[in-house]
C-alpha cells in the first residue's frame, strides 16, 4: 500500500526529533571539552664561527728647526747659529684568533597545522588561537608560565608547548647493487619535545617527545641525469607524521573524552557508509 504524503512528513518529523534528542548530549559534551592552545615550535640554534683579527699601529712625531745669522763689515764681524731636533715614535701590534658562539632563538612557523588538525579529529579537544611570540634572542621564549600570565593564550584551559630538539636533513646518492641505477634521496627528521600545561594551576598534564619524518626517493639509470627531489613533499610528510605522533601521545596521557582513535576512525567510516545510503519512499 502506497505511503501517503502526510505519513511521510510525520515520519520525517519523528526522525528529526529523535536525532535532535541524541545530539543534545553530544553538544553539551562538546562544550565541556578542554580548550587547548598550541604554540609554534620554539627553537634555539648555536652557531660557532672562527675569527682572526690583526691590527698594526704606528705613530711618529719629528720636528727640526735651524737659525743662522752672520754679518761682516770693515770694522766688525758677528755670527749666530741655532739648531733643534726632536723625534718621537710609537708602534703596536694586536693579533687575536678564536671562535665566537652565537645563539639564535625564536619560533618556527611550520609543522603545527597538522598537530592542530589531528587534535580536532580526535574529538577530545577544542582549540583556541594564542598570540605569536615576536621577540628574538631572549631566554624568555622558553618561560611558558610567564607567557600564560601575560595573556598570550586567552580562553585556553591548557597550552601545548613544543620545542624543537633536533632537525636532521640528509641528501644522499647511492648506487643500486646489481644495476647501473643510482638512488637519490632527500630525507628530513624532526624531533620535538612537548608539555601540556594547565593555565590555572601550571600543572603539567602530559609530557612527551614526538618525531616527524619524510623522504623522497628517485632512481636514475642514465649517467648525468638531472634529478629534482621534491622538498615540499618531504615537508608535508614530516608535518603529518609529527601531528599523528603528537595526537597519539596526547591520547595516551590526556584523553578527557575517553575514546580511542581507532574506535573514532571506525565510527567515522560507519557514518560515511550511512550517509551513502538512500531511502526511497514509494
Amino acid at each position: 500500500m502506497p505511503t501517503s504524503p502526510s505519513r511521510m512528513f510525520n515520519a520525517l518529523l519523528a526522525s528529526l526529533a529523535f536525532a535532535l534528542t541524541l545530539a543534545a548530549p553530544t553538544l553539551a559534551q562538546a562544550q565541556n571539552l578542554p580548550k587547548i592552545a598550541v604554540t609554534d615550535l620554539s627553537y634555539e640554534e648555536k652557531v660557532k664561527e672562527y675569527f682572526q683579527y690583526f691590527e698594526a699601529r704606528e705613530k711618529h712625531n719629528n720636528s727640526y728647526s735651524a737659525n743662522a745669522r752672520a754679518s761682516d763689515s770693515n770694522f766688525a764681524s758677528s755670527a749666530s747659529m741655532s739648531e733643534r731636533a726632536s723625534s718621537r715614535g710609537e708602534s703596536s701590534v694586536i693579533a687575536a684568533s678564536g671562535t665566537i658562539t652565537t645563539i639564535s632563538r625564536g619560533e618556527l612557523r611550520k609543522f603545527t597545522a597538522d598537530i592542530k588538525g589531528e587534535l580536532l579529529k580526535s574529538g577530545s579537544y577544542r582549540l583556541v588561537q594564542g598570540k605569536p611570540w615576536t621577540q628574538q634572542n631572549t631566554e624568555k621564549l622558553f618561560d611558558i608560565i610567564d607567557r600564560i600570565k601575560k595573556g598570550y593564550y586567552p580562553g585556553a584551559d591548557y597550552v601545548l608547548f613544543g620545542t624543537i630538539n633536533n632537525i636532521d636533513f640528509r641528501q644522499e646518492s647511492n648506487p643500486v647493487q646489481g644495476s647501473n641505477a643510482v638512488s637519490f634521496s632527500l630525507a628530513l627528521e624532526l624531533v620535538g619535545e612537548f608539555s601540556l600545561i594547565n593555565t590555572r594551576t601550571y600543572e603539567i598534564k602530559a609530557a612527551f617527545s614526538a618525531m616527524g619524518e619524510g623522504s623522497d626517493v628517485r632512481l636514475a639509470n642514465a649517467a648525468g641525469t638531472v634529478i629534482s627531489l621534491n622538498k615540499s613533499k618531504v615537508m608535508q610528510e614530516v608535518s603529518r607524521s609529527l601531528g599523528d605522533a603528537v595526537a597519539a601521545e596526547m591520547e595516551a596521557q590526556f584523553n578527557p573524552a575517553g575514546s580511542s582513535r581507532s574506535s573514532r576512525r571506525i565510527e567515522r567510516q560507519q557514518e560515511t557508509v550511512q550517509e551513502q545510503k538512500t531511502v526511497i519512499f514509494k
